[in-house]
């Protein structure tokens, strides 16, 4: 059973090609340009905004007897931390996902396949 699926997954057009094109992660070796430059700044603050906010708004509330400010703001900033999660995927996203995902299948089917080959 084990081997038919890692098969069948190898037999997909996204996985033959990643093992055919021996998929590295080489464009992680060119100085990145403006655009993903500012995706990871983003990225970083979206960080910055969710837990440290939430944890001053705790402190807040608890200081000042209000479970609202948690209650209201809470939600909030975390959404708003979803939100420039978001931007940042847009800005960063499709070209290092997809390089890393490539690569990564190529090296686990590659195991996987030679393992299944001792079986």
């Amino acid at each position: 059973m084990k081997k038919w699926l890692i098969r069948k997954i190898a037999a997909k057009d996204f996985a033959r090609r990643a093992i055919e094109e021996q998929a590295d992660l080489s464009a992680f070796k060119k100085k990145p340009d403006l655009r993903i430059i500012l995706g990871l700044c983003a990225l970083g603050c979206s960080y910055l905004i969710c837990w440290p906010l939430i944890s001053g708004l705790t402190t807040l509330s608890i200081i000042l007897g209000e479970p609202w400010i948690l209650l209201i703001g809470g939600p909030f900033s975390y959404g708003l931390s979803h939100l420039t999660f978001m931007f940042s995927m847009y800005l960063v996203g499709e070209k290092y996902t997809r390089v890393f995902l490539r690569w990564l299948t190529r090296i686990t089917l590659e195991k996987f396949l030679d393992e299944s080959d001792d079986l």
